[in-house]
């Protein structure tokens, strides 16, 4: 009984020595709130700053329109303004609660003075402190690279797909001109060559590549048993009648033209922007597969055959391309160097136009 009687007793008097701390040290610790108060706002006006400078960038190097762009800044502004209004009750809080109970708090607020930038919100339970909340001012800053050499862009193509024939003209062609089409879409990063100069660029990537070819005259594609793939006669009306042959490719290009260049003190870039360009080089990779696709009437019911078969198209592409045009949009061409079917007697090889479109 002794024994917690004086426990009980030590408590208290802990609790008395903790209590008259508290009465003594509030008001510091209201004045330490009180300067903080000044570091939020001007916390999240540098913080307001980098972002408009960051968003400045991306529509000087052309990923943004002037529209965004303001859209943009406009929702940052909001986006700080609502942390300031929301950080400074956080502190008025805090302040109303030491003031009203005189420091004295079964569970405190603990405020620590720590370096300059940050803020440590926490609760001491028992006189032992538990997790803090850390406001820092420069956890949301990346650091700003002086002179940027690579960018990355998402390429897209679509236009016209057609074959060369050994021996024949584009005008023969057994494919529909305006039917057979292609479409692209990858990933490229551009990186400038020389030091101080952006004439010159290395564009390196991957694409899916997607080459269409729709025969004339009621043909369609047709595999013998030595592996040979001609055209023949179908035996019902086709409504449809498609090859489709899926790449992965690596394109690899040498992209020439002037650009703007723009200095601040902390930063160098070249736009693109409005700026003509032209790129030589071409591609190689790998045939995903090949599939025909055809639609036709049969008695009265509509069919649609998806037949999905190597037909001895080239496991490996490769070939040539170029590109020229102005800022994102540009005139495509590219030309497959491998024949499409292995082993044939007459080669064909696969040829597009098309626009591209660097975003």
């Amino acid at each position: 009984m002794r024994t917690i009687t004086i426990y009980i007793l030590s408590v208290a008097i802990l609790f008395m020595v903790q209590t008259m701390a508290a009465q003594e040290d509030y008001q510091k610790k209201i004045e330490i709130l009180k300067e903080q108060k000044e570091k939020i706002t001007k916390q999240e006006k540098e913080a307001l700053t980098y972002e408009v400078t960051d968003i400045n960038k991306r529509f000087d190097d052309g990923m943004i329109s002037a529209e965004e762009a303001k859209t943009l800044k406009e929702a940052a502004a909001q986006k700080r303004a609502l942390n300031i209004e929301n950080r400074l009750m956080i502190i008025d809080n805090q302040i109303a609660l030491l003031e009203r109970n005189e420091g004295v708090l079964l569970t405190g607020i603990e405020v620590d003075s720590i370096p300059d930038g940050q803020i440590r919100i926490g609760i001491d339970i028992g006189g032992m402190p538990a997790e803090s909340i850390i406001f820092n001012s420069k956890s949301w800053k990346r650091d700003l690279k002086y002179d940027r050499r690579t960018y990355s862009d998402f390429v897209l193509a679509v236009g016209l797909n057609n074959a060369l024939i050994e021996g024949q003209s584009l005008e023969d062609s057994p494919y529909k001109i305006g039917g057979s089409r292609f479409f692209e879409m990858g990933w490229q990063w551009r990186t400038r060559i020389f030091q101080n100069s952006n004439l010159v660029r290395f564009n390196y990537g991957f694409s899916f590549q997607f080459n269409g070819l729709k025969p004339t005259d009621n043909l369609y594609f047709v595999s013998d048993e030595n592996g040979g793939v001609t055209l023949e006669e179908f035996e019902f009306d086709l409504k449809k009648s498609k090859l489709r042959m899926d790449n992965l490719v690596f394109p690899v290009h040498f992209e020439f033209g002037p650009s703007k260049f723009k200095e601040s003190e902390n930063k160098v870039r070249y736009s693109l922007r409005n700026q003509f360009r032209v790129g030589l080089g071409g591609y190689g990779g790998f045939n995903l597969g090949t599939r025909q696709k055809l639609k036709y009437d049969r008695n009265g019911e509509n069919v649609k055959d998806k037949l999905k078969r190597g037909y001895n198209t080239s496991n490996f592409v490769y070939g040539l391309s170029t590109y020229a045009g102005f800022d994102g949009v540009l005139l495509y061409l590219k030309y497959d160097l491998n024949p499409i079917f292995k082993d044939a007697e007459i080669e064909q090889r696969n040829i597009s136009l098309g626009l591209r479109f660097d975003l």
